[in-house]
């Protein structure tokens, strides 16, 4: 395959809108596990403790969503880089480890997806009793 400057470059639009995405789920876990923090001194009870475990979960899972994002978009800008320099086997073999660190991010990004369905079926399930 001919790569040229274009193709990681397309990259660099949508890696950043996902890292805005990942960023805006982590806040917003953050403040949620703020206010489940105050809830639990309160009462200490059981589905709380449910809601902390998968919280926990999450936040690891977003960690490595951001840190696969973060090193895809390295990646991509050394891609540039190599096809710049004229080092076009390189910048192949780069892009392709890219792109599998893209992937491992989206994937990351539908398992935490899933545990985040997960805890609003705790909080509901609370609800209903």
């Amino acid at each position: 395959m001919q790569l040229n400057l274009s193709i990681p470059a397309l990259l660099f639009p949508a890696i950043s809108l996902t890292m805005l995405a990942y960023n805006a789920r982590y806040l917003a876990i953050a403040a949620l596990i703020r206010q489940l923090h105050k809830q639990f001194e309160e009462t200490s009870a059981q589905p709380l403790k449910q809601q902390i475990n998968q919280l926990r979960n999450r936040l690891s899972i977003i960690k490595n969503m951001q840190a696969s994002a973060i090193i895809s978009f390295l990646l991509a800008a050394v891609t540039m880089f190599l096809v710049y320099v004229e080092m076009e086997v390189w910048a192949n073999i780069i892009f392709g480890i890219s792109l599998i660190f893209l992937m491992i991010s989206l994937i990351l990004s539908l398992l935490e997806v899933q545990l985040s369905t997960k805890a609003l079926g705790i909080q509901l399930k609370n609800m209903e009793k």
